[in-house]
């Protein structure tokens, strides 16, 4: 019995130690990657503007569990991406994984006056529930989305000034 009290204790203690440390985390996660590509934005737009022109650059975008109802919707193997605003220097879609998280990710760009290098800045932004294992995760965010969009942002990057 005392094993018992003693095992239920360490738990709770844990716990509370887990949640406190998970409180002194951001309750927003921001995770952006941005490149210079040597061309104008009206070259990089057609393949940013459409969910459907994204298996060009997007690693995983053709695959079997990969379905695109609409240039504004798609099911990328569970989570559910809705374009939801479009502009001259951005475009805004909402990532909506099974689970009920949801991630807001900007594209924008940037031109220069000359319109020689266009900057294609990529982020994703998360808000965070005070549950400990969703802040404790998220520290991971950087490292996996970051790696991921680095290399579609290089793809695009290559496309757009091979096209040129």
């Amino acid at each position: 019995m005392r094993l018992l009290r003693f095992f239920i204790i360490s738990c709770l203690s844990l716990f509370a130690i887990a949640a406190l440390i998970g409180i002194l985390l951001p309750s927003t996660v921001l995770v952006s990657r941005a490149v210079d590509i040597a061309a104008p934005k009206e070259v990089i737009r057609p393949y940013v503007d459409s969910i459907q022109n994204w298996k060009t650059w997007m690693e995983g975008m053709d695959q079997a569990a990969v379905s695109i109802s609409s240039y504004a919707k798609a099911d990328l193997a569970g989570t559910e991406v809705t374009l939801t605003s479009i502009s001259d220097s951005t475009l805004v879609s909402e990532w909506k994984a099974r689970n009920g998280t949801v991630q807001v990710s900007t594209v924008r760009f940037i031109s220069d006056t000359a319109h020689q290098v266009t900057v294609v800045q990529w982020q994703f932004v998360q808000k965070l529930k005070w549950y400990p294992w969703e802040r404790l995760g998220s520290m991971m965010n950087d490292k996996i989305l970051g790696t991921m969009m680095e290399k579609n942002l290089n793809k695009l990057k290559s496309l757009c000034e091979h096209k040129e």
